[in-house]
């Protein structure tokens, strides 16, 4: 079963995230607390929202995601943050139905994309998203600021 999270949901959420941490070979990257991530979720003027998929009554997965923009389009986007579902629920569809559910998001409000991105390693991901009509955004590079650069460029030079 595939629902929207409710605020119940923020601790197993989090548990799962810790859990795509390791996953991804990044186990102590995790800085997120559950009071940030209930305020993202559900605080006032939520910033982000999650999906999650139920096996015989357990939380086995989760889709959180956010709105973009496009310039080119003219009209709002889905970003999929994180998709995960724990190793023994995988090949039940439950990946598949999260993805499901976030399209139906984007298909009802007629919003242009949903994009994400995905490890070049993670080739078990790559191919799953294929078999879903996914392609690859090859000819972009995402650059990021964070950490002491991000301060370093927000402070501006004295004169």
């Amino acid at each position: 079963m595939i629902r929207p999270a409710t605020p119940n949901d923020v601790p197993v959420v989090l548990e799962l995230v810790h859990e795509l941490a390791v996953y991804e070979k990044e186990p102590d990257a995790v800085e997120a607390t559950p009071e940030q991530l209930h305020a993202a979720l559900f605080g006032e003027g939520p910033t982000a929202w999650c999906h999650v998929a139920e096996h015989d009554g357990a939380v086995v997965g989760f889709a959180l995601w956010y709105r973009t923009f496009s310039t080119w389009t003219g009209r709002p986007g889905l970003w999929l943050e994180d998709l995960y579902v724990r190793p023994a629920a995988r090949g039940t569809g439950l990946g598949r139905g999260l993805l499901q559910a976030l399209a139906a998001v984007a298909a009802a409000h007629d919003w242009s994309r949903f994009e994400w991105w995905v490890l070049d390693w993670n080739t078990s991901a790559q191919g799953f998203y294929r078999s879903v009509g996914a392609r690859p955004q090859d000819e972009w590079t995402t650059w990021r600021l964070d950490g002491q650069a991000l301060q370093s460029l927000a402070v501006p030079p004295e004169s």
